[in-house]
């Protein structure tokens, strides 16, 4: 009999920077992205304090191709994906390690900057089931075999997934007397 485990995260934060697309030697698409998240809390003395997590994200073939495309410096996304830890020698024969989030599942959060009309509206989702991506695919190697160009003599064309949107099903209710009508447009999330 086996024992289950789990390894899964989610993550909701801002990119840190701008994504980085790359492709294997075998041509598979890779995605590196920096995400920072922030904690906050009062102290018993009543200070408040925020506290910031940076990671690295990882996302592979159309998710990864999607991402470099879409998501910007300083854009709201949710993540869901699995932990991974590489290990590898460095140039000056030290041990290093690294632990990246391997992403399957994003979900942009916010419009593009400086964009009225996005062509993605904020809320939507990209996922491996509309990239294609496989949930148990499994990457080994680490960024040492990756290169920057696609295969030369090639074109690479990206198709646009189908969109998940959650249904509208808000409905035009005036608030009791005495009450504020609220805009959930308007509550920060």
């Amino acid at each position: 009999m086996s024992s289950r485990s789990l390894n899964k995260v989610e993550l909701i934060g801002n990119l840190t920077r701008d994504p980085e697309l790359r492709y294997t030697p075998s041509g598979a698409a890779v995605c590196t992205i920096g995400l920072a998240t922030n904690r906050y809390w009062t102290t018993e003395a009543g200070e408040k304090k925020e506290e910031v997590e940076f990671h690295r994200v990882v996302a592979w073939n159309k998710l990864a191709e999607l991402c470099s495309q879409l998501l910007t410096k300083g854009r709201k996304i949710y993540v869901e994906g699995r932990l991974r830890t590489a290990a590898w020698t460095g140039q000056d024969g030290s041990q290093r390690t690294t632990t990246e989030v391997v992403i399957e599942d994003m979900i942009l959060l916010d419009s593009p900057r400086g964009e009225a009309g996005s062509r993605r509206p904020a809320g939507e989702e990209v996922s491996r089931a509309d990239t294609g991506s496989e949930s148990g695919s499994s990457h080994a190697g680490s960024a040492a075999g990756i290169s920057t160009p696609p295969p030369s003599g090639t074109t690479q064309s990206v198709a646009q997934p189908s969109v998940k949107q959650a249904p509208d099903d808000t409905k035009t209710v005036k608030p009791p007397e005495g009450k504020e009508e609220v805009n959930p447009d308007g509550i920060p999330f």
